[in-house]
């Protein structure tokens, strides 16, 4: 797996891979609400929603590919708003749905972690929606530890907080 970083400027061919990951994943963003309709998700969202997450500059929108095909895609966040939080975040971990269960994911979250673990971080933090019981299966699998509750801090949707050390 080769991860590398998304440019500021998305070109059409790569953003027509990023939006078929995003639509291969409709369970998940039924359950988010990140798009209006979970069965319908187009490009100029797509590049919308990453133009958004871009616009802060701690955060890092990595893309992950496997022989040369786009399989997978994490934003990470450096610094947390909150500045009582010293851990980066993994906002968002997702693959491609066609190629789940081949451990493309956990591969993912290896190099994720590698990035920061190299870049010094002692620990790293993602929030799982409370309503994503497999979310909450696959973190844990990884060693990830649940150490709150609480609202996200765009949508308001109850999550619980996990943390692992690196």
């Amino acid at each position: 797996m080769i991860l590398d970083r998304l440019p500021r400027s998305i070109p059409p061919p790569l953003l027509t891979e990023l939006t078929a990951v995003y639509a291969s994943n409709r369970d998940f963003h039924a359950l988010s609400g990140d798009f209006p309709d979970p069965d319908d998700i187009r490009p100029e969202q797509v590049a919308a929603a990453l133009a958004g997450e871009l616009s802060n500059p701690d955060v890092e929108v990595l893309l992950a590919r496997c022989e040369g095909r786009l399989v997978g895609t994490a934003i990470t966040l450096a610094h947390h708003p909150d500045p009582a939080d010293p851990d980066p975040w993994i906002g968002l971990l997702m693959v491609d749905a066609t190629v789940q269960r081949q451990g493309h994911g956990r591969r993912l979250a290896s190099l994720v972690e590698d990035r920061f673990r190299t870049a010094g971080r002692p620990a790293v933090r993602l929030a799982v929606l409370d309503n994503n019981p497999k979310g909450l299966a696959f973190w844990t699998t990884l060693g990830y530890g649940i150490i709150d509750h609480r609202r996200d801090r765009q949508l308001g949707r109850p999550c619980a907080v996990l943390r692992k050390e690196l």
